[in-house]
């Protein structure tokens, strides 16, 4: 197993980290259903299927 040479500082090492944290998703919210969701991505709402605010399939009714 290879070792390290020499020991990485402790300043050297948190640089490297900098990148490393975790962000919260940006969240959008619809203007026509109110609905909470990811942008660019489709969203349910009662069974019927979103996309930038138009609806794209229609929750089937059941008889």
């Amino acid at each position: 197993m290879p070792h390290p040479k020499r020991k990485i500082s402790k300043s050297r090492r948190d640089k490297r980290r900098t990148h490393d944290n975790a962000v919260a998703p940006t969240l959008t919210t619809c203007k026509n259903t109110g609905a909470v969701h990811l942008p660019h991505r489709a969203y349910t709402v009662d069974g019927n299927v979103y996309y930038n605010g138009k609806l794209l399939i229609e929750k089937a009714a059941v008889a």
